[in-house]
């Protein structure tokens, strides 16, 4: 195995010299790297799916570390700092809602996608789905959940899907990532009933 690996590279360095390889190879990492780090937003990630398949493998999603963008100091001033953090404060499911609809209404989708995931999480723990754990992923809340109760799988991984886009994924959120939060919240709460 090794005789043919030398002999293919022996006739490629005899077309190509050293320094023109390695250099091919560094603006080839650099072009990737680049990619990688600014791909436009607007590209779509999926290609539509035209039928559903039978087995569906999935493949691991890697993204460069961003890091977040500082919010405004008018913005940070805001008087929410019990619901600031990562935590899930003991509030009924109405509080979440109703500050998600305000924040909706300012304009502040992606913390709008936020309160209403948590809004969520904490009908799942009111209705005793789910144990409260602070450290859960949503993928690991999401899975959890649906091995209590299946039927709320499909909308909660969807859920998750969106606040993972719009949180760790930074792109811009909007009115229908709000819409489609409210949708599979009222999914979920009729799967639950």
């Amino acid at each position: 195995m090794s005789r043919w690996w030398t002999e293919s590279v022996a006739a490629f360095g005899d077309v190509v010299p050293l320094p023109l390889a390695a250099l091919a190879l560094l603006v080839v990492a650099a072009l990737v790297g680049a990619g990688w780090y600014w791909w436009p937003h607007w590209v779509p990630r999926r290609l539509p799916r035209l039928r559903r398949p039978r087995v569906r493998l999935r493949w691991p999603r890697f993204h460069w570390p961003l890091r977040r963008r500082c919010k405004p100091a008018a913005e940070a001033a805001e008087p929410l700092a019990a619901l600031a953090g990562d935590e899930l404060p003991d509030l009924p499911v109405a509080a979440f809602v109703s500050l998600a609809d305000r924040l909706a209404e300012q304009g502040r989708y992606a913390e709008a996608v936020r309160e209403r995931l948590r809004a969520m999480v904490r009908e799942l723990v009111d209705r005793q789905v789910v144990e409260h754990r602070p450290g859960w992923t949503v993928t690991e809340l999401a899975g959890a959940a649906a091995r209590a109760r299946p039927v709320v799988d499909a909308p909660l991984r969807e859920a998750g899907g969106v606040f993972s886009e719009v949180w760790y994924g930074q792109r811009d959120a909007g009115a229908q990532h709000d819409l489609r939060m409210r949708e599979l919240a009222d999914q979920m709460h009729r799967a639950l009933s």
